[in-house]
């Protein structure tokens, strides 16, 4: 590939070479290729100001200095020159224990790069979609121009992103990777990623000890575990839902929501009730747990509670179409097992385990999918239910809201893994 002269004063790679064989592993990737195909600068630079862009780091220095980012040039004999290397998120090879890879954007280079720093930055070096953009005073404000207008650079959240090559779109493993959509889906990541980097090794570590206070390879195989068994989920929802189950199969139809009260008062007070007697042991009669009248009236009101709060997210799922007329939750174990794909990649990104461990939590949470539910739309409103339960409060807001555009955008575009899979 020749160098020629960009709009800049810079250098710029010359035209594409053709790409026998070769094929995108995803849009951003065939974006890049055909701007630079058809020489047009302006949209390359566009379309990598609004790429997330991965730097290899050694991982030994990332844990030691989690506030710093050291620079690692290699020598490129088509301009000469040192020059850092940076790769989009389908060009990443697979995770292994180091080096690792963090990720960034244009504008951060931009802001971040020094005199002494290489004279070029190589996006995807070596591929049909390398670009050598040069790093002078001129060239950093071409990046800086180029990223203004990009308020979130990524991939866009609430759609799907697929990888066309290197990540599975049929079998067991992607449909364990389904099972996960609504996370990645919502964070705008590649579904069917199973060699995950998430957004950068740092920040997925970080993500982990913030929202799951995981830290440790042997606190994310419990964690995982945990999520896999169900774990997570209320007993108290699975309860409920288990009680209108039966009610259901035993009355043959739809339950009343007054009706599904009573039985749930009745049944709490009979456990409790059984719960005070005395029990006879092989060393002699054991005391039964005594519960004061206002401690299971509480329990009662807090059951009858549950049981309207699901009743009413039930109806606003029917009416935005999650749930079809007389359509109910069954179980919202659901939640876990889709937490359960992503703690899986989560745990890779973050190298708490290898990819082989990852796939194979994967399979087991998309085993369990299959054999728990019915559907992906029922999968998907029992993941709804349980995630709404744990965070939204009745609100119909942000964790409402987001979790419904995902859905959407599952069920409706024509690459949804869950339009594409068969569920049996």
């Amino acid at each position: 590939m020749g160098l020629t002269t960009g709009d800049d004063g810079g250098v710029l790679p010359g035209p594409a070479a053709p790409a026998q064989g070769w094929q995108a592993p995803s849009a951003v990737e065939r974006g890049l290729y055909e701007a630079k195909a058809r020489g047009d600068w302006p949209a390359y630079y566009d379309l990598v100001a609004r790429a997330d862009l991965y730097m290899m780091q050694s991982r030994a220095y990332v844990d030691a200095n989690p506030e710093n980012t050291r620079f690692h040039p290699y020598w490129n004999p088509q301009t000469g020159t040192m020059c850092l290397a940076v790769y989009t998120g389908g060009m990443l090879p697979p995770p292994v224990a180091d080096p690792v890879y963090n990720s960034y954007d244009l504008g951060w280079f931009a802001e971040t790069w020094e005199q002494n720093d290489p004279p070029y930055l190589v996006v995807n070096p070596g591929s049909p979609c390398e670009g050598i953009l040069p790093a002078g005073p001129e060239g950093r404000a071409l990046w800086q121009h180029h990223s203004a207008s990009v308020e979130e650079p990524g991939l866009a959240r609430d759609a799907v992103h697929t990888l066309e090559t290197g990540g599975p779109r049929s079998g067991a493993v992607a449909f364990g990777l389904a099972a996960g959509a609504h996370i990645n889906v919502r964070n705008g990541k590649y579904w069917n990623a199973m060699a995950y980097h998430g957004s950068g090794y740092r920040i997925e570590k970080n993500t982990l000890e913030r929202w799951w206070s995981v830290t440790t390879r042997e606190q994310w195989q419990r964690m995982q575990e945990l999520l896999l068994s169900a774990g997570m989920v209320s007993e108290v929802w699975e309860f409920v839902l288990q009680l209108r189950r039966t009610m259901a199969l035993d009355f043959a139809g739809p339950v009343d929501v007054e009706h599904w009260r009573e039985a749930a008062a009745k049944v709490v007070r009979r456990r409790i009730e059984a719960a005070t007697e005395p029990l006879l042991t092989p060393d002699g009669v054991t005391r039964g747990h005594t519960v004061s009248p206002a401690e299971l009236e509480g329990q009662v009101t807090g059951v009858q509670r549950l049981i309207g709060r699901i009743a009413r997210y039930e109806a606003r799922f029917r009416a935005d179409g999650l749930l079809p007329e007389g359509g109910f939750v069954r179980s919202v174990e659901a939640w876990d097992y889709g937490r359960a794909s992503g703690m899986a990649r989560w745990g890779l990104a973050a190298r708490f385990c290898s990819l082989q461990e990852a796939e194979a939590a994967v399979v087991r949470a998309g085993r369990l999918v299959q054999l728990n539910y019915r559907s992906w739309e029922a999968f998907s409103a029992a993941y709804i239910l349980g995630r709404c339960l744990h965070f939204d409060e009745e609100e119909f807001g942000e964790w409402y809201e987001t979790a419904l555009a995902t859905h959407r955008a599952l069920t409706t575009d024509p690459a949804s893994p869950w339009l594409t899979l068969p569920w049996s």
